[in-house]
C-alpha cells in the first residue's frame, strides 16, 4: 500500500467510537499464553516514511536487474504498460469478490470474458474463475477427477515425474489425507518425458486419472495423444497441466487423442503477472461440460432480463461459504480476481495472434540459446525430443558453482535439477522468453565460456 492515511489521533477516535481502550483490548478473547508476547517486544520502533522509504530502495538494490534465464514454472515475459494501468483503476483494484451481482456488473463481465478466452485457448466448454495458483489448480484437478469418474471405485491417480516438483509435493501435501493415493510413473532419462508403453502394467486396472503436463517440467513435450487414448481406455479420465503461452502453438488438450482432456488447469502467470518475488499468481482450470459441476471455484454467467438487456451473474458456486458445506467440492480455493483482470487485458490486447507470436519469439530464443550454449565445450543439450520454452544442459561443473558464477556477472543463469532429479547429475534447466534478444544470448554464453575455463 503506498500510502496509509491513518494518523494516532484517526485510530484513537476509532477506537474511541467503539468503545475500547486501546487495540490490545481487540485481542482480548486469545489466552495470554498464546499470545507472543516477547516477539511483539523485540520489533524497534516505527520509522519515519523517508526512513522506510530509504531502507527499502537500500534492500531493492540488492537484488540488482538480473538478466533472467530462469524459467520452471515462472517466466519473464513482457506485459504492456497497459496491463497494469487499467487492473489497477480502482474500479478493478478494489473488486475482489462479486457477492453482490447487481453492483459487480463490470467486474462479472471481465471475469465471464476471462473465461471465455481461457475456454477458448484450451479447447474446453467451460472455465472458472479462477483458483490460487498452479499447483493447489492440480491439487483440485485430482481432487475433482477422483470425484467425477463414476467408472472408478479406486482413489489412484498416475503423477508422472516430469510434472513440475513443487506441484507434486502440494498435491501430495493436499490428497494423501483424503486417502487419495499418488503413483509416481517414471520418465525416459535419455528423451525426458512419459513412455506411453510405460503405462501397460496399469492396463485393466482401476484408475481414476492421469496427469499429463505438456511440456513438461523439462520443457520436453509428451506424447500427448497416445497417453490421453490409453487412459480413456482404462477408464481414466485425463488431466492436463499446461503453460497458458504454449496453447498459441501447440495442440490443445481439448483435442488431445480421440475425445480430448476432461480437466485441465496450470499457471497463469505467465499472461500478465510479474515474477514478483514468487507472486502472487493464479490457477485457471478448464473442463469438459459434463463435469461442470465438481469443478471447484466459480463460473459467471451471461444472461438477458425481462427488457432484454445483457447481464451478468455468478451461476454456479461450488465453495463452502456458498453453499452447505458438505456439499462444496472445495474449502481451499480462491479467487485472485486482481490478477485474473490483468491476465484478461494481457490476453485482450495481445490477440491470438500476439499470443501466438509470443509463443514463437520464446520457442526461437530457446533454440538459439541452446546452440550458443552447446557450443561451448564440455556442455550438452540432455533430452532428444521436442521442446518449448526451456531446455536441459549437462555441465562439465557442478551446477552451484555456475550458477553462483553467473549471478555475480548479473545472470539468473536457470534452475538447478539435481535437488529434484539427482540421478540427471549437474543438470541445468534454461528458458529464454521474447525478452531476451541475440545480444543477451550471446552475453550468457561469454560468461559461461569464461566460467567453465576458469
Amino acid at each position: 500500500m503506498p500510502f496509509i492515511p491513518h494518523t494516532e489521533d484517526d485510530i484513537q477516535h476509532m477506537l474511541t467510537a467503539i468503545g475500547v481502550a486501546g487495540i490490545e483490548d481487540l485481542f482480548d478473547e486469545i489466552p495470554e499464553a498464546l499470545r507472543a508476547t516477547a516477539a511483539l517486544k523485540s520489533i524497534p520502533p516505527g520509522m519515519s516514511e523517508m526512513d522506510v522509504t530509504r531502507l527499502m530502495m537500500q534492500r531493492a538494490e540488492q537484488d540488482g536487474r538480473p538478466l533472467c534465464f530462469a524459467g520452471a514454472g515462472a517466466y519473464d515475459h513482457h506485459i504492456p504498460a497497459a496491463v497494469w494501468e487499467i487492473a489497477t483503476r480502482g474500479e478493478f483494484y478494489s473488486s475482489y469478490t462479486p457477492y453482490q451481482a447487481e453492483a459487480s456488473q463490470g467486474t462479472l463481465q471481465l471475469l465471464y470474458e476471462y473465461q471465455t478466452m481461457m475456454a477458448s485457448l484450451t479447447g474446453m466448454d467451460v472455465s472458472n474463475a479462477s483458483l490460487y495458483d498452479g499447483a493447489s489448480a492440480l491439487a483440485e484437478a485430482v481432487l475433482m477427477a477422483v470425484r467425477a469418474n463414476r467408472k472408478s471405485q479406486s482413489r489412484y491417480v498416475l503423477m508422472p515425474g516430469t510434472v513440475h516438483p513443487a506441484y507434486r509435493k502440494v498435491v501430495r501435501a493436499i490428497v494423501t489425507m483424503q486417502n487419495i493415493e499418488l503413483i509416481e510413473l517414471p520418465y525416459c532419462t535419455e528423451c525426458g518425458h512419459t513412455v506411453p508403453e510405460s503405462l501397460e502394467r496399469y492396463s485393466g486396472g482401476d484408475i481414476a486419472a492421469l496427469v499429463i503436463p505438456q511440456p513438461n517440467f523439462f520443457g520436453v513435450l509428451e506424447e500427448v495423444d497416445a497417453l490421453t487414448d490409453w487412459a480413456h481406455r482404462n477408464g481414466a479420465l485425463v488431466i492436463g497441466v499446461v503453460n497458458p503461452v504454449s496453447l498459441a502453438v501447440l495442440t490443445p488438450p481439448g483435442e488431445w487423442g480421440d475425445n480430448g482432456a476432461d480437466i485441465v488447469c496450470g499457471e497463469g502467470q505467465p499472461l500478465g503477472a510479474p515474477l514478483s518475488s514468487g507472486g502472487p499468481y493464479f490457477g485457471f482450470m478448464c473442463c469438459k461440460m459434463e463435469h461442470v459441476r465438481q469443478m471447484p471455484g466459480r463460473i459467471v454467467g451471461r444472461t438477458v432480463d425481462l427488457d432484454g438487456k445483457p447481464g451478468f451473474t455468478l451461476t454456479l458456486q461450488a465453495r463452502e461459504q456458498h453453499i452447505r458445506r458438505s456439499k462444496a467440492t472445495s474449502n481451499i480455493c480462491t479467487n485472485q480476481g486482481l490478477v485474473v483482470t490483468a491476465a484478461t487485458i494481457h490476453m485482450t490486447l495481445l490477440g491470438p495472434d500476439g499470443l501466438e507470436r509470443v509463443a514463437a519469439a520464446c520457442h526461437a530464443n530457446t533454440l538459439a540459446l541452446v546452440e550458443a550454449l552447446t557450443a561451448i565445450d564440455g556442455v550438452t543439450k540432455l533430452f532428444d525430443r521436442p521442446l518449448f520454452h526451456e531446455a536441459v544442459l549437462q555441465l562439465p561443473r557442478p551446477v552451484d558453482e555456475v550458477l553462483g558464477g553467473l549471478a555475480d556477472r548479473g545472470l539468473l543463469g536457470g534452475y538447478k535439477l539435481g535437488g529434484d532429479y539427482p540421478e540427471l547429475g549437474n543438470a541445468l534447466l534454461v528458458c529464454a522468453t521474447e525478452t531476451k534478444n541475440a545480444a543477451d544470448i550471446e552475453l550468457f554464453a561469454r560468461h559461461l565460456r569464461a566460467i567453465l575455463t576458469s
